[in-house]
């Protein structure tokens, strides 16, 4: 798909990866870019600089995408390209709390899920659009130290498999970004963790990544390449993979 002309909404959008992309859309020749965000204000800075509009949504709430949603088919246009980016990381594994289970639970996958529920319709009857999915390349192996950030990125490469096999007939193209480290927020309290052992990106190199895989309308988006190898790794034979991911468990765990 030509980013020229288009109207692209991206959550996350106040800072990260979600900035850089809004920014690179813009550089394309969007026609309008909506960043939205919790962080309003870091929203609206991001909406100067792409010449954007900002609204805020928390992407927890499904009313919030609703909303925003409607929002931009009602006062901007139709939206040709929805990057659902917003995500949470949270420590720990099966005996993280409840309650941080279900908000990773709800940022990480429910926001898509809840995306796709108000926009394919519109899209598919449009005759077609595009949706680009945050996930990690945790959701394609696995994060050391983090089962709920685990568990939820391999949700989140799941939904967008089954959006792209289900509604690919009807002209909805789907991508999925599964980058490693990216310097963002989330990783400024870990730099020379696990996800970095091949390198902290920028988001803006996560961004061009983002813009090539729209144009060659590519599923999965690997920023990082070594990623590939480990999946092939993973898949060639799964109980060595184990092993050796055991190994970066005690590496990075102690």
């Amino acid at each position: 798909m030509e980013l020229k002309d288009k109207v692209v909404v991206v959550t996350g959008a106040a800072s990260g990866i979600g900035r850089a992309m809004a920014v690179k859309f813009a550089q394309a020749g969007a026609k309008a870019v909506v960043c939205a965000d919790r962080d309003l204000p870091g929203a609206e800075e991001t909406a100067r600089m792409c010449g954007g509009r900002a609204i805020r949504t928390d992407v927890s709430n499904e009313a919030d995408i609703q909303a925003l949603i409607e929002t931009t088919e009602a006062e901007v246009g139709p939206i040709d390209l929805f990057c659902s980016n917003a995500g949470i990381g949270v420590g720990g594994g099966a005996e993280a709390a409840n309650a941080d289970w279900q908000r990773i639970w709800d940022i990480n996958v429910m926001a898509h899920v809840w995306a796709a529920r108000h926009l394919v319709p519109r899209m598919a009857a449009r005759g077609g659009g595009y949706l680009v999915n945050t996930a990690s390349a945790a959701g394609l192996l696995s994060q050391i130290g983090s089962a709920p950030y685990a568990v939820t990125k391999h949700a989140a490469v799941g939904l967008a498999e089954w959006l792209a096999i289900t509604h690919g007939d009807e002209g909805i193209k789907v991508s999925v970004l599964c980058p490693q480290a990216v310097r963002t927020a989330m990783t400024a309290d870990n730099p020379d963790g696990v996800a970095s052992i091949d390198g902290m990106m920028e988001p803006e190199t996560v961004a061009d990544a983002v813009v090539r895989a729209i144009g060659d309308e590519t599923f999965l988006i690997l920023p990082h390449p070594e990623v590939l190898q480990y999946m092939r790794n993973k898949t060639d034979d799964y109980g060595r993979w184990i092993g050796g991911m055991r190994k970066l468990n005690r590496r990075f765990r102690g």
